[in-house]
């Protein structure tokens, strides 16, 4: 029996490349170390949300191609943290609550950022990166201020990468050491 399903085709590199890229710079160490990022499970799961989130932004805002591949990193996301939950210990009745959790903070921050960017309001970015990613903490923080300056930055910089670099499954973020993002 020919299980084509499961086979692997040549894009599915492309995804697993563009999800770890998402991954790597989500647990540069100056997130945690200069940036004030919680060094906490839910402090990771949210840098991770957060690249999910602008990577498929910029990926829906392309042509059909980019927007599928979106969605394909975005399964990934999924499949990912399904895995991380069961390496976890989580029973497999559990899962699915952990996983709606997941979707649901994914949705809803996506929203709440999408927002931001969309209205061109860095405080309502600010706040919405204060409550998710730093538990509520006043956006004058310089580690929220920053963060925000980041995530405006590597927006752009996502919004300027040639489809063909994305479709071919590089991506370069931003630089987490920054001088001109620098708080006080």
């Amino acid at each position: 029996m020919k299980f084509d399903v499961f086979r692997l085709g040549p894009e599915t590199g492309n995804i697993a490349a563009l999800y770890g890229a998402i991954v790597a710079q989500a647990r540069s160490p100056a997130f945690y170390r200069d940036h004030g990022i919680p060094d906490t499970p839910a402090g990771r799961l949210e840098m991770i949300l957060l690249h999910t989130w602008l990577l498929c932004r910029r990926l829906g805002r392309g042509p059909r191609e980019l927007q599928k591949l979106g969605q394909q990193v975005f399964d990934f996301f999924c499949r990912d943290m399904d895995n991380n939950l069961r390496e976890m210990g989580i029973g497999d009745l559990a899962v699915p609550r952990h996983m709606r959790r997941i979707g649901e903070a994914f949705y809803g921050r996506a929203a709440a950022y999408d927002r931001a960017l969309a209205s061109a309001d860095e405080g309502a970015l600010a706040d919405a990166l204060a409550r998710n990613v730093f538990s509520g903490a006043s956006q004058q923080s310089g580690h929220v201020r920053w963060l925000t300056a980041y995530v405006l930055e590597t927006a752009g910089a996502l919004a300027r990468e040639q489809d063909s670099t994305l479709m071919a499954g590089r991506i370069d973020f931003p630089a987490t050491e920054a001088p001109a993002m620098q708080h006080t």
